[in-house]
């Protein structure tokens, strides 16, 4: 059955591969983030190739007002949202605590927790308001049980998506709304070089020697999570690299 598919951080790495999975499968897709210009690049082409419905939301998650009025402004035939996929996040800045910037950290909080409290409870609301048993997709990190030197700050708004998706996993069980954590290790995307702040030599470092996960393997993981029958219900997804274990033991070549 088609679904109707919202997609925070669309406009790069594994929200952009999610929204194309999806498209590929013949479902309607919500795509949100701030680069407006991307999101309706984006649109265009998932209409032109999959003949699908894509409505675009441009908006800061990190505001509880903008996500808010956001939902609240979807068109009626989006309404009906099957399935949420809590992609935006993002890593600031590689130190030690006590010489980590105040400003990264504020950014992680924002963005990795508050903005997928936002939007979730934006969103669940709907999903109950128009009677769907939907499902939310957390995109997590091994990182939210396996903290590593310098993660700090990163770890720990991973580990709060960690014990959220518990958390919601409990709180919707009546609902019959069902909540699965995605948690990869590595992925290239922009996220390194977002950590790093444009240094793109310094991000290329990370999986130099390996083959790391792309944004279409975890996108892949995604739909099949949410393509099983209503009695089967997907916890967690843990994805590495076949060359890295977990957070701290990889093999280079």
């Amino acid at each position: 059955m088609k679904k109707t598919v919202l997609i925070t951080g669309a406009t790069s790495g594994i929200g952009e591969a999610t929204a194309r999975a999806y498209a590929a499968a013949g479902d309607n897709i919500i795509i949100t983030g701030r680069r407006g210009d991307r999101l309706q690049t984006l649109k265009a082409e998932l209409k032109a190739t999959y003949g699908v419905e894509v409505c675009v939301a441009a908006f800061d998650i990190r505001e509880q007002a903008m996500c808010e009025a956001a939902i609240e402004a979807l068109p009626e035939k989006f309404r009906k949202i099957d399935v949420l996929v809590n992609n935006a996040g993002l890593a600031a800045g590689l130190e030690h605590l006590n010489e980590g910037n105040p400003a990264d950290w504020n950014a992680m909080i924002d963005t990795n927790i508050k903005g997928l409290l936002y939007i979730s409870r934006a969103v669940v609301n709907l999903m109950v308001q128009e009677g769907v048993r939907g499902h939310v997709v957390n995109i997590g990190s091994i990182a939210g049980t396996q903290v590593y030197e310098n993660g700090n700050v990163y770890c720990a708004t991973k580990h709060a998506v960690h014990a959220l998706s518990q958390g919601m996993r409990i709180d919707f069980l009546r609902s019959g709304i069902r909540v699965t954590e995605i948690r990869p290790g590595m992925v290239e995307t922009e996220f390194s070089i977002v950590r790093f702040h444009g240094d793109k030599e310094r991000a290329d470092g990370v999986y130099r020697g390996l083959q790391p996960l792309t944004g279409a393997d975890i996108a892949e993981a995604v739909v099949w999570a949410t393509s099983q029958p209503a009695h089967v219900h997907i916890n967690e997804i843990v994805l590495t690299p076949t060359a890295q274990a977990d957070s701290f033991y990889n093999v280079r070549g």
